[in-house]
C-alpha cells in the first residue's frame, strides 16, 4: 500500500506538537507630540493599552456585625428588665414600728412567791412595701424578763393593702405570773428602782403573688426600763429583730 506523494508531511507526524502561533501584538494608543524638527513628519507617542481588571467585590460583613450586636443588646436589655421586675415584684417582709408603748400598771409581789403583774398597751404600725396586698394571720406580742417568757397576747388577723400602712392595737395583761429562774434578779432590780423588760411583737402572714402564696413575717423588739415606784417608763429602745 503506497503513500501518495501529494500528502503533506504533517500527516506523518501526528504526535508532534503544533508549531507555536505568533502572539498578537498588544494594542497601543498613540497621540501626536511636538517634533523639534519642522521638516520631519509629525511624531506619535505609543502607549500600551492594558485591559481593566474588575476587582472582586468583597462582601461587607457590616450587616453581620450589626445583627450580632443587635441580638447582644436585646439579650442584655431583656436580662436587665427581668432583674428589675424580680426586684420590684419579689415580696419583702413587712416593716414594723412601735408608735405607742403605754404602761398602765406594774407591780411585783415578793411573797409567798415572786410574781409580777403587768398591764401594757402597744400601738404597732405595719407598713407593706410590696406591690401586692398582704394578709396576716395574727400579731403576737410577748413580754420577757431576762430571756424568761412571762406571757403573750395574740391579736386578730387583718389585711394591709399594697404600699399602704395599717395600725394595730395590742393590750398585754399579766396577773400574778410567777418568776422562777430570775426571782433573785427581779428583787435586786426592785431595790434599784428600775426593772428591764423586753417586748417582742411578731407578725406572720402571706402575700399572694399571681397564683402563689408566699410566707412573710416581721418582728420588732423593744427594751423598756420600768420604774415600779411612779409607774412610768424611764427608757425605751425599739429595733427590728
Amino acid at each position: 500500500m503506497g503513500v501518495s506523494p501529494d500528502t503533506p508531511s504533517e500527516q506523518f507526524r501526528p504526535f508532534l506538537p503544533a508549531p507555536p502561533q505568533p502572539e498578537a501584538p498588544a494594542p497601543t494608543f498613540g497621540f501626536p507630540v511636538a517634533s523639534p524638527l519642522q521638516d520631519n513628519p509629525p511624531a506619535y507617542l505609543l502607549l500600551p493599552v492594558y485591559p481593566l481588571q474588575r476587582r472582586r467585590r468583597r462582601r461587607c460583613c457590616c450587616s453581620r456585625v450589626l445583627s450580632a450586636s443587635s441580638f447582644l443588646i436585646a439579650g442584655v436589655f431583656s436580662i436587665l428588665l427581668l432583674a428589675c421586675a424580680i426586684l420590684l415584684l419579689w415580696p419583702s417582709n413587712p416593716e414594723l414600728s412601735v408608735v405607742l408603748l403605754r404602761l398602765n400598771r406594774f407591780r411585783v409581789t415578793p411573797l409567798p412567791s415572786v410574781s409580777i403583774h403587768i398591764s401594757m398597751g402597744l400601738k404597732i404600725k405595719i407598713r407593706n412595701p410590696d406591690f401586692f396586698a398582704m394578709d396576716y394571720s395574727s400579731i403576737v406580742s410577748s413580754i420577757f424578763y431576762r430571756g424568761e417568757l412571762l406571757g403573750s397576747v395574740t391579736s386578730a388577723d387583718g389585711r394591709v393593702e399594697a404600699r399602704k400602712v395599717s395600725h394595730v392595737d395590742a393590750d398585754l395583761h399579766l396577773d400574778g405570773v410567777r418568776v422562777l429562774e430570775n426571782a433573785i434578779y427581779l428583787i435586786g432590780d426592785l431595790a434599784k428602782g428600775s426593772v428591764e423588760i423586753d417586748t417582742v411583737t411578731e407578725v406572720q402572714g402571706w402575700l399572694r403573688l399571681f397564683f402563689f402564696d408566699l410566707p412573710i413575717k416581721g418582728k420588732i423588739s423593744c427594751i423598756t426600763h420600768v420604774n415600779p415606784e411612779d409607774q412610768t417608763i424611764s427608757y425605751q429602745d425599739c429595733h427590728p429583730a
